[in-house]
C-alpha cells in the first residue's frame, strides 16, 4: 500500500479525498447524523480536513485523543483546538468536551486497506479494533479505491464496516 500511495502525487491525493469526501456527504447516514466521529488524517490516508472545516459548525464532530492504548473521542472546536500528538497526528487538546458514546450517530474510519466484504486492515497498533468494539453505531470506511482489495485478512476481533467509500464506488 506504501508503494501504491507513493506513485501519487500530494495534490493528486488531495483530489481524490474531495471526490471520496463529496460521495460520503451524499451518504444518507451522513446526511441524518447530527454526531460524527472521524479523524484527522495523516499523510497517505484519505485526508479530512475541508470536510471537517466544512462540518463542525453544524454537525458535533469528534476526533480521537490518543490515551495509552485506547481512544478519547472529544468535541472538534476549531483549529485552535488541536495540538499534534501521538504519531504526529493532530488531535483535540485534552481540555476539549468529552461526548457521551450514546450520542454518536455515525463514525468514520480510516484503513491500511479495505475489501468487498467491507473488513478493515489497520496499521496493527488496535486503537480503531478496540474503539468499535464498544461502538454501536454505523461504521463508514473510506479508501482511495486502490485500497479496495477484494479480500484482505480477517482476525476475530475485526468489525466490518456498514459502507465503504472510494472515489469510484460505495461498497
Amino acid at each position: 500500500m506504501a508503494s501504491l500511495k507513493s506513485s501519487y502525487t500530494k495534490t493528486a491525493l488531495l483530489d481524490l479525498s474531495a471526490k471520496i469526501t463529496e460521495r460520503l456527504e451524499e451518504t444518507e447516514l451522513f446526511r441524518h447524523a447530527s454526531c460524527i466521529a472521524l479523524y484527522h488524517a495523516i499523510a497517505g490516508e484519505v485526508q479530512t480536513a475541508a470536510l471537517i472545516e466544512k462540518w463542525y459548525r453544524e454537525k458535533k464532530l469528534l476526533l480521537p485523543l490518543i490515551k495509552g492504548n485506547d481512544l478519547q473521542l472529544l468535541l472538534y472546536a476549531g483549529k485552535e483546538s488541536l495540538k499534534t500528538g501521538a504519531f504526529g497526528i493532530l488531535e483535540p487538546k485534552e481540555d476539549c468536551t468529552a461526548v457521551p458514546e450514546s450520542e454518536i450517530d455515525l463514525i468514520i474510519v480510516p484503513g491500511v486497506a479495505f475489501d468487498r466484504q467491507r473488513n478493515r486492515l489497520g496499521r496493527g497498533k488496535g486503537f480503531y479494533d478496540r474503539l468499535l468494539s464498544t461502538l454501536d453505531v454505523p461504521k463508514i470506511g473510506i479508501c482511495y479505491d486502490f485500497q479496495l482489495k477484494d479480500r484482505i485478512p480477517v482476525e476475530p476481533f475485526d468489525r466490518k464496516m456498514d459502507l465503504v467509500i472510494t472515489e469510484k464506488e460505495i461498497v
